[in-house]
Order: structure tokens, then sequence, then C-alpha cells
């Protein structure tokens, strides 16, 4: 498999992570991800076959072109052929600079990208899959974004209190991000909750978890009662109730499963990467 990261343009960098892609061989056979409920939301372009993914025991067959949004419940992917694609990854709380749509209307949503920017969205997917070079396909789609870049309500203050809750997931409070932004705790969790479809509280828990479970992946798997409790959980029991709630098995079969398979933390910028025109 040839994977590969781009970061984006100075404009949009703000509001995307990276873009970044998969490449099988023809006929290689991946263990793909099960994706945990996250805090952000990625576009995928797949000049292949797309992914199927299993969602509370439902087998669905992903569009082509398709968005993976913020979730609060996992999903199981299946390689269902040859895997290419590309995909943008949004930083949380940013999607909406780019949409109209409501982030409560998105929240754990598998839209195709027609359905997410009508007819614009059929347009970029005909010109994007028509390209045969990588490098114009991202070009592409970056003019396509920036074209996108405020056409949604966007809300400063969740911005910055979403960006402030991740960083500091493992000791802030919900008062303490309110009394920052110089709102009430009511105010705030009602902005929150529109933009993203996740309260304070449930935003918190989720960015704890992926922490956790990314420094395990990408470390010391044994490390968990140092690492749940360096992210905020009281005790390693804290850490796999609230994992296990997710009905996903405890987090050390996750963890053994998931070193088998293929995953989605890109973690560095390889001498190959460079930063997109």
């Amino acid at each position: 498999m040839k994977a590969f990261n781009v970061r984006p343009n100075a404009l949009l960098s703000p509001y995307i992570e990276r873009l970044w892609g998969w490449e099988s061989d023809h006929d290689e056979i991946l263990n793909l991800p099960i994706l945990l409920p996250g805090t952000g939301a990625e576009v995928f372009f797949h000049y292949r076959q797309p992914f199927r993914g299993e969602i509370e025991g439902v087998l669905h067959q992903f569009d082509p072109a398709h968005m993976i949004c913020v979730r609060g419940r996992p999903i199981k992917l299946q390689q269902s052929g040859s895997i290419g694609f590309i995909a943008i990854r949004f930083r949380a709380g940013r999607l909406h600079r780019f949409t109209a749509i409501p982030g409560v209307d998105l929240i754990d949503s598998t839209m195709s990208v027609t359905d997410l920017w009508g007819a614009s969205g059929h347009s970029l997917v005909k010109d994007v899959m028509n390209v045969r070079s990588r490098t114009s396909a991202i070009s592409i789609i970056e003019k396509f974004l920036t074209s996108q870049l405020n056409s949604g309500s966007s809300d400063l203050l969740v911005e910055q209190a979403v960006g402030e809750i991740y960083k500091r997931c493992s000791n802030i409070s919900v008062s303490d991000v309110a009394q920052k932004m110089g709102v009430s705790e009511r105010e705030l969790q009602r902005r929150v909750k529109a933009l993203t479809g996740h309260t304070p509280v449930e935003f918190r828990k989720i960015s704890r978890v992926q922490h956790v479970m990314r420094e395990l992946l990408l470390n010391n798997p044994s490390h968990m009662l140092e690492t749940a409790l360096k992210y905020g959980f009281y005790d390693q029991a804290h850490f796999i109730n609230t994992f296990s709630s997710w009905r996903l098995g405890s987090p050390q079969r996750f963890l053994a499963d998931v070193r088998n398979k293929s995953h989605f933390y890109n973690t560095s910028w390889n001498g190959s990467d460079k930063k997109s025109a």
C-alpha cells in the first residue's frame, strides 16, 4: 500500500489539517480500520472501489465521493475492491466554513459530495475523477475549497471553543471554556451542539479517547493507565468503561486487533510529502 500526505495551502490550512490518501496494489487485500467516534470530518474521492461501512450492524456501500462526518458511533470499514482515494481531513469544528448544512444535521453522516455541495459538488467529483495525476486532482480540490470558504455560517466562538477543548481535553471543564469565551455554559452548549452535533461534554469525552488511543497505538500499548490519567480519566476502569460504551469490547482487544490492520493515524510528513501550490 502506498500512502501520501500533503499540507493544504496557507489560506486553507487553518481549516484543513491535510490532504492525504492510500493506494493499494491491485491484488492487495487490506484489513481496514474501525473508525472510532470522532470530532472531525473527512471527504473521500475514490478513483477505485469505495469502502463499505458497517454502522450498528447495517452494511452501507459508500458513494465514490462521500463524507464521513463527526460521529458518535463507530464505523467498521470494509474493502470492496482495489483501494485508491484522495481525502480531505477537516479540523474539528471547521467543516461549517465550507457548507451551509448545520453541523447537527451532519453528525454520523456519510452523505455523498453531491448531497453536501449540490451541483457544484457534482462538478467537483467529475473534475477530480477525470484528471490523471494526483497533483492535478489536489489542485482542483483546493481551488474548489477556496471558492467554498466562508459559504457556511461561521461561528468564531465555537471554533475557538472546540479547539480549546480538543487541545486541553485532559483538564479543562465546560465552565472554564465558557468563562474564557465570555458566554454562559448554556449558551456555549447550544452553539457547540448546533455547529458540531456534539455537546461540549461529548466532544471532550471523544477527544480524550482519541488522544489515548492514538498514543497507545503509536507508542507503548502497555502504558494504558499512565496514558488514561494523562488525558483526564480518573483511572483505568474509567477509560475502559468509556471505551466499552461504544460496544467495541475492551480497548486492549481493540488495540491488539487494530495493530494488524491499516489505520488512518497519519503521523509524520516524510521527504516525499510537500505543500501543494
